[in-house]
């Protein structure tokens, strides 16, 4: 039997498929209405009554009111929408907004579409809802670190119907770029650094925000963005060119993307980045072959703010004009801020630079999702919903429930954590434990610091009964020691310390690269301080990326990674720290030992010089191991796991065929914790390209009493061991396959199968 293959689409098949298409057109026998004589009419199906009701409206539409469909203005910060936009709208010039939020000022705006504007076509709202509206949640690369899809996946649901409420039905999430370079600020927006994670999640986050049906009246219409690659921006920095493979693209950067596709997502957004030369908002091989001939995507394409009139400063675009003609080219809809489609679009019309048709298959689109949403039936929010939704118990409940699952346990020498709630004083070091903003992290919705539970003021509330002393010591980026002092005073005097540091908020998330990956400002010399008292202490980290913290991982007795936790932060870390929850989240993103190893990330290739140590002339570096501090899939926990008995349902498989692999993961300890069983794969010699030495396949968190066992199990299909070959060919090779399941991307139970032709 040949090796199952796919080969994807290309412009020149696409093009060939419709000329095909078209020349088997209905015979005069085969008429509509001869097949209506001879058999009962179907009941019409809602998407066939959504694209008559299409058909009808763009019928009766002004080429300015198309245009407006595709032009999206923003509001301002605080949610009011601008003088202009009740005009606009009532002239239907404008089909979406971004920012305003409100009930109040959302059906304000809504009442001038549907009561005053020629049409009658609703206006939509948008508002980037990243991980969380009022209720702040971990920051994504936070909730990735749960390895519990169904988790992110309650959060989108409830930060959905938070937005309702507040009058925003689409949200610019998630973001599903692989991040492989801690240096770019917007790693914190993602899952990380691999595609099997990230398009778990991707999956998840859509299926939260849109539920079954984003019509509901508390979901939101979801956006993939950035598309694409935006995460592989040179050097870490944002907005950077991006020159990748495309084989590349296909295994690392499309996977997500496609996840979120299959997940039904209504919207993508482009990038700002080139690509291969190429800037996203023009890329008709992206927006056009890929997503809409390959993956069959209906849904709309919003560029990125401004990101069609940065094509003038990338070099492809002479003017305005012909950025318009590029970007409606390549595919995008709606025009994020800038107003070229409007401008140009009539003018290039008359030069026959662009065609009517293109521009009524993006205003298509556009109506289309506002059908979908429901938006023509019920057009208005009900403004009592606010005060009864936004951070309600329930909300703050499961916040801080999906936070404990978001931190991990990088080090806990002797059982040092948990604290024991019998401490008599304990001093809490650095500014980071009593900043409420902060701890929302980057891109935080409405949420509001009154609202934020601090680490300190957990604890005070978590330990009546303990004398808790707080010194600043320095703030994130100080300059001065002037506080070291004070800080080494409390923690002498206490029982135990916790000292909090890491990034602030505006340290990551977009416009943040970062060209070193320490702790921020003299935070690293305020540790040390610490420690030179000999006073036992932990280390906490709130931060939006991987950092560089060797001498604390050297030198600290327990460091606890919490990211930026968000609306509950304080209380989920108070629970860790003192045993009310058992840390079982693992790593999404490798942490480097040093900056100059970045991009760094555990599924790479071998090389033909793999590194040595004994060998001065293989793959590595002179002054620092080629490791990572902490690898990929890694995380502890207060309690101990032991994995045996993997077994593997067939030893040769066709390639067309499926595999099961097995193992028991048993609870060795005393406690009650989760474990993340995790599967690796790897394609042994032989293969017609170089593979990663470890792919993650499969993972499966699970919660274990003490000395409970359990099998876990996982099923490797030729999806999961396909690659794509020279020829570009999607591909199931025979060969030897290994198979690892461990507890990180580093070691586990091996075995491994033979792929068979037949």
């Amino acid at each position: 039997m040949p090796p199952t293959t796919h080969r994807p689409a290309r412009a020149s098949r696409l093009l060939l498929a419709a000329l095909l298409a078209s020349a088997f057109v209905s015979t005069p026998a085969q008429t509509p209405r001869a097949r209506d004589a001879r058999r009962p009419s179907r009941p019409v199906s809602r998407r066939d009554e959504i694209e008559r009701r299409i058909d009808q409206l763009l019928a009766r539409m002004t080429l300015e009111e198309k245009l407006g469909q595709l032009q999206q203005l923003d509001g301002e910060a605080n949610g009011n929408f601008r003088p202009e936009h009740v005009e606009m709208i009532r002239r239907g010039l404008l089909g979406s907004t971004l920012n305003v939020r409100g009930a109040q000022r959302t059906n304000e705006l809504q009442r001038v579409a549907m009561n005053e504007s020629r049409l009658k076509i609703p206006h939509l709202f948008a508002f980037d809802v990243i991980h969380g509206y009022r209720t702040i949640f971990p920051v994504p690369l936070g909730e990735a670190a749960s390895f519990d899809p169904g988790a992110a996946e309650r959060a989108a649901e409830i930060a959905a119907r938070e937005a309702t409420a507040a009058g925003v039905r689409w949200t610019f999430a998630p973001m599903v770029d692989v991040a492989r370079d801690a240096r770019w600020g917007r790693i914190t927006e993602g899952a990380g650094e691999d595609p099997y994670l990230g398009s778990a999640f991707a999956r998840a986050r859509v299926r939260g925000f849109q539920g079954a049906d984003y019509g509901a009246p508390d979901r939101v219409v979801a956006c993939a963005k950035h598309f694409v690659a935006y995460g592989a921006a040179e050097a870490g920095r944002d907005y950077n060119t991006v020159d990748i493979s495309e084989r590349t693209l296909r295994e690392i950067y499309f996977p997500p993307f496609e996840a979120a596709v299959e997940a039904g997502v209504g919207s993508f957004m482009s990038a700002f980045n080139d690509l291969n030369g190429v800037p996203a908002s023009a890329n008709r091989f992206t927006l056009s072959d890929v997503l809409r001939g390959e993956w069959k995507f209906d849904g709309v394409v919003v560029s990125d703010y401004t990101s069609v009139e940065e094509l003038i400063k990338h070099g492809v675009a002479s003017d305005g004009k012909d950025a318009a003609r590029l970007a409606l080219g390549a595919g995008v809809d709606v025009e994020m801020v800038s107003r070229l489609f409007n401008q140009h679009a009539r003018a290039l019309l008359a030069e026959q630079k662009i065609t009517q048709a293109q521009i009524d298959e993006a205003v298509r689109r556009v109506l289309r999702v506002k059908f979908r949403l429901g938006l023509f039936e019920r057009p208005y929010t009900d403004e009592s919903l606010e005060a009864k939704v936004l951070l309600s118990p329930e909300h703050r409940a499961a916040a801080r429930t999906l936070a404990a699952r978001s931190f991990v346990l990088l080090k806990n020498d002797g059982g040092t954590l948990p604290l024991s709630k019998n401490v008599k004083s304990l001093a809490v070091v650095g500014a980071l434990a009593d900043d409420q903003l902060d701890m929302m992290g980057s891109w935080n919705g409405d949420g509001r610091a009154e609202d934020v539970v601090t680490l300190l003021s957990a604890l005070r509330q978590k330990l009546p009964s303990t004398r808790i002393t707080f010194a600043r010591g320095c703030d994130v980026r100080c300059d001065t020691d002037a506080g070291f002092a004070e800080a080494a005073r409390a923690a002498r005097d206490a029982d135990a310390t916790v000292v909090v540091l890491g990034e602030d908020a505006g340290m990551s998330g977009e416009a943040s690269s970062r060209a070193t990956l320490d702790l921020p400002g003299r935070q690293l010399d305020l540790l040390k301080a610490v420690h030179a008292t000999g006073k036992p202490y932990v280390v906490v980290l709130m931060n939006g990326r991987p950092l560089t913290i060797n001498w604390a991982a050297e030198n600290s007795h327990a460091i606890l990674e919490t990211w930026f936790a968000g609306t509950e932060a304080g209380d989920a870390i108070a629970d860790a720290l003192f045993g009310d929850a058992n840390p079982g989240g693992k790593l999404p993103v490798t942490f480097p030992r040093a900056v100059g190893q970045e991009p760094l990330y555990y599924n790479h290739m071998n090389t033909g010089r793999p590194p040595d140590a004994n060998n001065k002339y293989t793959s590595k570096y002179l002054d620092v191991l080629w490791t990572p501090l902490y690898p990929f899939g890694y995380g502890l926990s207060y309690t101990t796991f032991k994995l045996s008995n993997l077994t593997l349902s067939a030893a040769r498989v066709p390639v067309n065929g499926r595999l099961t692999a097995s193992v028991e993961v048993e609870n060795t300890g005393a406690r009650a914790g989760d474990e993340v069983v995790q599967l690796y794969i790897h394609r042994a010699a032989g293969a017609s390209v170089t593979r990663p030495v470890a792919e993650l396949k499969g993972f499966e968190r699970v919660t274990l009493a003490p000395g409970e066992r359990r099998r876990v199990s996982f099923t490797l299909t030729p999806k999961e061991l396909g690659y794509y070959d020279r020829e570009m060919r999607f591909s199931v090779e025979p060969g030897t396959f290994r198979v690892t399941v461990g507890t990180s991307s580093v070691g586990g139970l091996e075995a491994s199968f033979d792929v068979v032709a037949r």
